[in-house]
């Protein structure tokens, strides 16, 4: 349906808090502002192809559904596809996808050395350029340092945007965790958020699993995060 984003019936579904506003760009401000103009049905494009790649924890789905979730709301048809979770569907898959405004696919490498699945993708790359769609790619390196084995994949991947993924440095994953805290109501402090940083897990996923407990936490205790509460909650 226009307006909302499609959904295959593989229970696949974008997560509600995977959104530009909830992504802490950081030194990636660029990127995210040229994904936006790629989200916007509206917008111009000189290229309307993009490759995203980096670290995990980077971000790199988060982005892919934001865009999503933002040319969806803007009326456009749009679709997110982890591809390392359909594998077992086969390439057929891909079948039609042209006909999607924003086609969003993930794990791009998961499909490197599948003949079939390359193949597949090489066509729909072509017909989705002569359809006037917009793709946007993610990946955990860049084309040519994927062990895709068509020659030709690789070439149509590099023919649009490129763009790599920095990693967070503490200070900016200092200020995502407070971004984060204060989408869900928390305040949470510098002091707090330097605690959490320099005792837990440093990973982005095990960061944003840490505030989840900790939100719970004080919801429940009724208690503001302080370093006390966040020793005694987390174990530390």
């Amino acid at each position: 349906m226009v307006g909302q984003p499609v959904q295959l019936p593989l229970g696949i579904k974008l997560r509600d808090e995977a959104t530009f506003a909830s992504y802490y760009a950081g030194p990636n401000a660029g990127v995210v502002a040229a994904l936006q103009m790629l989200a916007d049905p509206q917008q111009e494009l000189a290229e309307p192809c993009v490759y995203l790649w980096g670290a995990e924890g980077s971000g790199r789905s988060h982005l892919l559904q934001a865009a999503c979730h933002r040319s969806a709301e803007a009326g456009a048809l749009a679709m997110y596809l982890p591809l390392a979770d359909l594998l077992e569907h086969g390439p057929s898959l891909l079948e039609g996808m042209e006909q999607v405004e924003l086609l969003c696919l993930d794990q791009l490498d998961s499909l490197a050395g599948r003949a079939d699945w390359e193949e597949a993708l090489f066509h729909l790359y072509n017909r989705l350029r002569e359809a006037g769609g917009r793709l946007l790619l993610a990946a955990d390196a860049a084309p040519r340092a994927v062990s895709f084995g068509l020659p030709d994949l690789v070439s149509r991947l590099g023919w649009g945007l490129v763009y790599q993924l920095q990693s967070l440095d503490d200070q900016d994953k200092q200020q995502m965790l407070k971004l984060r805290a204060e989408q869900r109501g928390l305040q949470l402090s510098d002091e707090v958020a330097r605690y959490i940083l320099s005792r837990g897990a440093r990973g982005m996923s095990e960061l944003f699993d840490a505030l989840e407990l900790l939100d719970q936490a004080s919801l429940q205790a009724q208690h503001r995060l302080t370093i006390p509460f966040v020793k005694r909650v987390m174990g530390w």
